[in-house]
């Protein structure tokens, strides 16, 4: 606790005081953020701090394993994930959503050993959205001999989400109409490699370095018409 108070004083005495203007505008207009990102509740990956973003340009979106349950509204269970992405897409107009897998994931690696975590209360069901993808992998169907599993499951999952984003009607007719993007991210927390899904290829491959080529804009905008 020590560490925390002390670091929130390093911040108000230093970030918070040279940006107070910025700061007092997003109290008085609210947040407008273009992109809204999906990504594990792992302490080891932040969002903002991969993307290099401030306060109010991102809406992140954070649970065990980056998951996106299908829609499946009702009023006998709670549904945080899919609350926050209705509030992002309806009530902010997102226009890109962004599922962002990281290497390592313990809630990945809990559903390739399966079946769920016993003595949990939650993470064994949680993870059961993704029981497809782990399928997917233990089958062979998705990748090759000697293909890491653990890695192989992360990017699968990502996959199973975005299908799974297409499920809610309200993000399907903005994706359908051009006003909302679909991306799958993975952030290789050993290397710092970034990779997307580009669905023309259906695989995913790394976004060039900063001394590298640009990036195939056609091929990483195919993602928004290709999960319908």
């Amino acid at each position: 606790m020590e560490r925390l108070i002390a670091g929130f004083r390093q911040f108000q005495a230093t970030h918070f005081s040279e940006n107070r203007e910025t700061f007092a505008q997003l109290a008085e207009n609210g947040q407008s953020p273009r992109a809204l990102v999906i990504a594990c509740c792992d302490s080891r990956v932040d969002p903002q701090m991969i993307f290099g973003v401030g306060p109010g340009e991102i809406f992140v979106i954070r649970n065990v394993a980056n998951l996106v349950p299908p829609f499946e509204p009702g009023a006998e269970k709670y549904h945080g994930t899919s609350a926050a992405l209705e509030f992002g897409v309806r009530g902010l107009q997102v226009e890109h959503i962004i599922v962002l897998g990281h290497g390592g994931c313990g809630g990945i690696r809990a559903l390739l050993q399966g079946p769920g975590p016993t003595g949990t209360d939650f993470i064994g069901s949680w993870m059961q959205i993704a029981d497809d993808a782990r399928q997917r992998v233990l089958t062979g169907h998705c990748c090759q001999a000697g293909d890491d599993p653990q890695r192989a499951l992360e990017l699968e999952a990502i996959k199973t989400s975005l299908a799974n984003l297409m499920s809610f009607p309200w993000i399907r007719e903005r994706v359908e109409a051009g006003q909302l993007e679909l991306h799958g991210w993975l952030f290789a927390l050993d290397s710092g490699e970034l990779l997307y899904h580009d669905p023309e290829q259906q695989k995913f491959v790394p976004f060039p370095t900063a001394e590298g080529d640009e990036i195939d804009e056609a091929a990483h905008h195919r993602s928004r018409s290709s999960l319908g």
